[in-house]
């Protein structure tokens, strides 16, 4: 398979398959395609995994792209302004843990499922990001990121603490938990979360620019009321 990504404001990933290739990704993630595309939309790995997909803030169904002849092009966007970042899963055998709505699609080599936080406390308290996903296996899977991106290597130890949001991934070696913010006049008028994630290394991290949950907020009080 070979690929380029498109545009830069909300950008696309062009991908040419060969005859057999499989990408799939949520249903109704597809922006264009050229002749020779076979679809089809099942609950990938199951009714459980599927659940587990929705429980993620992901689609139960998945729609899988097949090549049914050599050059064959589909093409995937991002649903708000951002970027597209491709990750070589053959380069984390330990696998990837990716936020909710970050996965844009994948080849068919790739699995994805349901992960938890170790401790509980994490998803009931800290709103976003208890129910993550993890990614596995070989080839490339292709991560939305809302805004630009910022990538750092954690090293042993290493601790950074990260509003959830803004979280699109890291290794699966990379420990993660959420805490509270300290102090009564920080989470009252602070003017940020009450939660924060806190990424403990070794490894890499994705993030991202644009919490697009607080930039929805802020635009809300000025659209159009009904009275």
């Amino acid at each position: 398979m070979e690929y380029k990504i498109i545009g830069q404001t909300v950008p696309a990933v062009e991908m040419t398959l060969r005859q057999g290739e499989v990408v799939y990704t949520q249903s109704g993630g597809m922006t264009y395609q050229t002749e020779g595309i076979q679809m089809k939309t099942n609950a990938r790995g199951g009714v459980l995994k599927s659940l587990g997909r929705a429980f993620s803030g992901e689609s139960i169904f998945m729609a899988h792209y097949s090549a049914e002849t050599d050059g064959a092009k589909i093409a995937f966007s991002t649903t708000v302004p951002g970027s597209i970042v491709p990750v070589n899963m053959a380069d984390l055998p330990n696998g990837l843990i990716i936020q909710k709505g970050s996965f844009l699609c994948a080849e068919n080599t790739v699995s994805t499922q349901v992960t938890f936080t170790k401790k509980f406390s994490s998803g009931l308290f800290g709103g976003e990001g208890f129910i993550l996903q993890k990614a596995t296996g070989s080839g490339l899977l292709f991560l939305e990121v809302d805004g630009d991106m910022i990538t750092m290597t954690l090293q042993p130890g290493e601790t950074i603490k990260v509003d959830t949001g803004n979280v699109v991934a890291f290794e699966n070696s990379v420990s993660y938990q959420i805490e509270t913010v300290k102090g009564l006049g920080n989470i009252f008028l602070g003017g940020e979360g009450l939660f924060l994630t806190k990424l403990v290394g070794p490894g890499r991290v994705i993030l991202q620019t644009q919490n697009f949950g607080d930039f929805v907020g802020r635009i809300v009080p000025f659209l159009p009321s009904k009275n």
